[in-house]
C-alpha cells in the first residue's frame, strides 16, 4: 500500500514519463537549432545527443537561447525539424518562459511552489521532470535556486537544469519569504499555467491591502504602504477596517468565552467593541444610533456562538 501511495505522489508531483519523453524532444530539438547559431557544441550530431552533453556547456547554450527569445519564433515560423502544428504550438508557447531566480517554498501534493521575489510576488506550481523536485531540492525548505520556468501542455515544467545557491536563512528571512508567499496566494493564487492572465498581472490596491494585512508579521512590516494605500484611495478604508475586523473579532471571541460570555452580536471598530446585542439587527440598530452614516462602513459585527 505505501509503494502505491509512493507512485501516485511521485506521479502527481512530476509529469508523466510519456510527457517528459515529449517534453525533451521539442525542447532539445529547439536547443540543437539554436546551437548551429551559437555553436557551443562544436560537433553536436544529433538532439538527442544534448542528453549527455556537459552541463556547463548546455546551460550557457539555454543562456544564450534566452538572450535571443526570436529564435524561438524563427525556429517555429521555419519548422526545420519537421514538427507537427500541436508541437509547434508548444514551443511557440516557451516566449513565456520564466528565467531567475525563486525560493522554493512547499511541496505540495500536485506541484512544488517556486516564490518569484520580485514585486509583486508570485508563487508557481512546477511539475518535475525525471526526478521529483523534493528528491532534488530536499525537504528543508525554503532554498532559493535560478532556474527557468516554462508553460508545457497547461502546466509549469522547470526545463531540466537548475543552479541551487549555497545560501542558509535566518528566522527573520524565513519568515519574510513565508510572509511574501501568503501575498502571492491572496493576490494571485498560485500560478500553475503560463503566461499568467492579463486581468492578474497587476494586482488590484484591494488585493495588495488584502496581502499586507494577512498577518501580524505583514502589517508591521508593511505598516507604511498600509497606510499610504489607505490614504491614497479612502475607499480602501472599508476593506481595511473589514479585514482588521476579522483579526481583532478572533482575539475578543477568546477574551469574551474566558470572562464568561456565551453569545451575542458585537461590532468592532479598530479593536474596540463600540456595540452588542441579542440579534444582528440589535446591534445594527444601536451603530445607527451612535455613529454618523459615512462611519457605519467601518464597523465590524460578529457573532459568538454558544457551543
Amino acid at each position: 500500500m505505501g509503494s502505491n501511495v509512493s507512485i501516485l505522489l511521485v506521479w502527481m508531483m512530476n509529469l508523466p514519463e510519456k510527457d517528459v519523453k515529449h517534453f525533451y524532444r521539442l525542447y532539445h530539438s529547439l536547443l540543437f537549432n539554436a546551437n548551429k547559431k551559437f555553436n557551443i557544441f562544436k560537433e553536436l550530431g544529433s538532439p538527442e545527443e544534448l542528453h549527455k552533453s556537459d552541463l556547463k556547456n548546455l546551460g550557457e547554450l539555454k543562456d544564450k537561447l534566452y538572450e535571443v527569445p526570436q529564435l524561438i519564433d524563427s525556429f517555429v515560423k521555419d519548422n526545420p525539424m519537421d514538427l507537427s502544428s500541436e508541437d509547434l504550438m508548444i514551443v511557440a508557447d516557451w516566449r513565456n518562459f520564466i528565467k531567475g531566480r525563486f525560493y522554493i517554498v512547499r511541496h505540495l501534493k500536485n506541484y512544488t511552489v517556486f516564490l518569484d521575489p520580485d514585486e509583486p510576488p508570485k508563487a508557481y506550481g512546477v511539475l518535475g521532470l525525471s526526478t521529483p523536485l523534493e528528491e532534488m531540492i530536499g525537504s528543508y525548505l525554503p532554498v532559493m535556486v535560478e532556474a527557468i520556468l516554462l508553460p508545457f501542455e497547461n502546466k509549469i515544467v522547470y526545463d531540466g537544469t537548475m543552479l541551487p545557491y549555497n545560501v542558509i536563512f535566518g528566522s527573520n528571512m524565513r519568515r519574510s519569504i513565508n510572509d511574501r508567499y501568503k501575498q502571492a496566494k491572496t493576490t494571485f493564487g498560485i500560478i500553475t499555467t503560463l503566461p499568467l492572465s492579463p486581468e492578474k498581472v497587476k494586482p488590484s490596491d484591494s488585493e495588495i491591502l488584502k496581502s499586507y494585512l494577512k498577518t501580524e508579521y505583514s502589517r508591521d512590516i508593511h505598516h507604511e504602504e498600509i497606510q499610504e494605500l489607505v490614504n491614497k484611495n479612502p475607499d480602501l478604508a472599508t476593506v481595511y477596517y473589514e479585514e482588521m475586523g476579522k483579526v481583532d473579532a478572533r482575539a475578543h471571541r477568546k477574551r469574551l468565552k474566558t470572562i464568561g460570555v456565551v453569545e451575542g452580536w458585537f461590532a468592532l471598530i479598530d479593536g474596540i467593541i463600540i456595540a452588542s446585542g441579542r440579534t444582528r439587527e440589535e446591534v445594527e440598530r444601536i451603530l445607527k444610533f451612535m455613529l454618523p452614516a459615512e462611519k457605519m462602513r467601518l464597523a465590524y459585527v460578529f457573532q459568538l456562538k454558544a457551543k
